[in-house]
């Protein structure tokens, strides 16, 4: 697996190796051994263990975010799509981080089967772009109700280049608060 940095510090690209001979192909979608060492070569902290996988299905313009968990319940996710595609984003909450509140974002797709690392302290939301875009993350924290929070996904503080204007949101969603509201990272 390669590893390649983005332009918010700690959030990374994962890119598998990929196999493929005349039968289709194959990949190692993970090994912690090895990503911990990507993680490391990079000068990075290591993830942690993983406790948690999830899968969630998705109709075109269906939008779920900014969603993050708050201390001491914060998350780190690896996150995929294998089916579909999606336009996924994420926000630096961190209030030490040079790039607080800055966002990045990219398509991920089974098509081109990138992945991303976002460690604790970022938002993280995504659009599907197609229907039945299945999306999986492994997280570093257990879910916890109370701990959860999002940020308005079109908040104007943020201005994501979000490539539909058209969303379906849930109602949880619908109410989220604005950046300028949001808990912080320290």
């Amino acid at each position: 697996m390669k590893l390649i940095s983005t332009n918010l510090p700690g959030l990374v690209i994962v890119e598998p190796r990929i196999y493929g001979d005349s039968r289709g192909w194959f990949a190692e979608s993970f090994n912690a051994d090895r990503f911990e060492a990507a993680l490391v070569e990079l000068g990075l902290p290591p993830a942690g263990l993983f406790v948690q996988d999830n899968h969630s299905c998705s109709h075109k313009g269906v939008l779920r975010g900014l969603h993050y968990q708050k201390s001491p319940h914060a998350q780190g996710k690896l996150v995929r799509v294998v089916q579909g595609s999606a336009f996924d984003v994420v926000v630096d909450l961190r209030k030490s981080s040079p790039t607080f509140g800055q966002s990045f974002g990219m398509d991920l797709s089974a098509q081109n089967r990138l992945m991303l690392w976002i460690p604790e302290g970022f938002a993280h939301g995504f659009l599907a772009l197609e229907d039945n875009t299945h999306f999986l993350y492994k997280t570093t924290g257990y879910y916890n109700q109370l701990s959860e929070a999002c940020i308005l996904w079109n908040d104007p503080e943020l201005n994501i280049p979000w490539p539909m204007r058209e969303v379906v949101l849930s109602p949880k969603d619908e109410q989220a608060t604005g950046l300028d509201l949001a808990e912080f990272f320290p």
